[in-house]
């Protein structure tokens, strides 16, 4: 896919407010494109700028209306009001309340939503509590279950959080991925707030467990399509495996020379596979 060298491109970026769970969110979000709705949801600590070259691809805008957005906390949405007053841990009946009620406020019927890493595993929640009101799911990297990433460095007050969270997360690319995508992923890495990783760690690897949850979907109401880079070592492709295996009627892709963030570290070598299931979505 070419890129323009010059000029405007076609994404807009607008806040919304809305109410979740009775707190009061400003939300942004970034969108482009029009057709079925794509939702993309960010990996933890970073933020909806992972989504560009979904958001810049013609032969995904000309079907899609993709719209990424960023959880409170992260990138360009504010925290909630009294936020200094309480530690941040995410927390699946939040992170699914709030991923419903922004698809709501904005209006948008029968969405596709696609995540990576924690947000390729609430798509699994996503579809298994709103099967009914949603077309499909794009899961990257998604695990129904995950455990043992959280430790005391990620928010310790001798170390720059920013910088550990993104070279932390650094290694989690394929080694033939290109450095720019590497890169420029470590840099939105880089920009969390305090604690933030580690409170969307929280939710990823302490109250995130949906084994027999996703038991429940079904693959006639809403499709499942689960892809996983064979060089992830986080959300590896047998922990996505498992998820497909639970889901009758899914599909399950492992992505050959592609790590834990596919659209972002090699958007070039996940389009293929991306377009392939939107096919069978749209």
């Amino acid at each position: 896919m070419s890129r323009p060298s010059s000029g405007h491109e076609d994404i807009v970026g607008r806040y919304v407010n809305i109410t979740s769970n009775g707190v009061a969110f400003r939300i942004f979000y970034e969108e482009a494109g029009e057709g079925v709705p794509l939702i993309c949801l960010h990996t933890a600590g970073t933020d909806s700028r992972q989504f560009r070259h979904v958001l810049n691809d013609p032969d995904v805008t000309s079907k899609c209306r993709v719209i990424a957005f960023d959880m409170p906390y992260h990138g360009r949405s504010n925290p909630p009001d009294d936020w200094w007053l309480k530690k941040y841990l995410l927390t699946t009946d939040t992170y699914l309340n709030l991923i419903h009620d922004f698809w709501l406020a904005l209006g948008i019927d029968r969405p596709i939503v696609m995540g990576c890493s924690m947000g390729g595993a609430v798509t699994l929640g996503v579809a298994a509590r709103y099967q009914e009101e949603i077309t499909g799911i794009i899961g990257l990297e998604s695990a129904a279950f995950a455990e043992g990433r959280d430790n005391d460095f990620l928010h310790h007050p001798a170390i720059h959080g920013g910088e550990l969270a993104a070279s932390y997360t650094y290694g989690l690319n394929a080694p033939s991925s290109p450095e720019a995508g590497c890169r420029e992923n470590w840099w939105y890495y880089s920009q969390g707030g305090p604690g933030v990783y580690k409170g969307d760690v929280y939710f990823y690897c302490e109250d995130w467990d949906a084994r027999e949850e996703i038991k429940s979907i079904d693959t006639n109401l809403c499709k499942v399509s689960l892809l996983t880079g064979e060089y992830d070592y986080s959300a590896t492709p047998e922990m996505s495996r498992a998820a497909h295996e639970a889901i009758t009627g899914s599909r399950f892709t492992v992505m050959e020379d592609i790590g834990h963030f596919p659209m972002i570290e090699h958007y070039e070598r996940f389009r293929p596979y991306l377009l392939t299931e939107l096919e069978q979505m749209v």
